[in-house]
């Protein structure tokens, strides 16, 4: 009976856990994408890279990791072999010639524009889950404002604002200013 009671006891842990739950919500929407999209499909990583590219003309790969959340080697890895596909090109960003900017080819148009009903499908599917369409906006909402927060708390604080430098005192029209002497 103890055995039960230290099983049952995690299984509650784990359903108050919120990046438990997360977790798992991430398995069933990767699941249904899975299934949406088949097997030869564009990835949602990869919708979420060319909708990003087309969304932000000019983006740089930093600003793509920003952009989707995907981190910065994997993003690299994922663009080289979107580059291979033909779906995306790379080239010398014009603000900054250490960058790489990144643009859909019209392959990765295409392939975008074929995607996007099956992303949203797959969209609509996950959030009918949920029952009624208040709590639906509601939990789209609450995950948009999860990820404000925390990009908020990444963010570098603002630069400290300059001290301006006092102004010399103005003296009257015809009187002379009054110099002290060191002594």
């Amino acid at each position: 009976m103890a055995r039960t009671k230290s099983v049952t006891k995690g299984v509650a842990a784990l359903d108050r856990s919120p990046s438990h739950l997360l977790h798992r919500a991430q398995q069933v929407a990767l699941d249904i994408y899975a299934e949406v999209l088949g097997p030869a499909g564009v990835t949602q990583r990869q919708y979420a890279v060319l909708e990003a590219a087309a969304s932000h003309a000019g983006a740089t790969q930093t600003d793509l990791v920003r952009i989707t959340g995907i981190d910065r080697s994997t993003l690299a890895d994922m663009a080289a072999r979107m580059i291979r596909k033909g779906l995306l090109e790379r080239e010398r960003s014009a603000s900054d010639a250490r960058a790489n900017a990144v643009r859909l080819t019209d392959l990765g148009r295409e392939t975008l524009e074929a995607v996007r009903p099956k992303m949203a499908d797959a969209d609509a599917r996950l959030l009918k889950l949920l029952s009624g369409g208040g709590r639906r906006t509601a939990f789209v909402g609450l995950l948009r404002d999860l990820l404000k927060a925390q990009e908020a708390a990444l963010a570098p604080p603002p630069a400290p604002r300059k001290a301006k430098a006092a102004k010399p005192a103005k003296t009257e029209p015809g009187k002379k200013k009054k110099v002290r002497k060191a002594g």
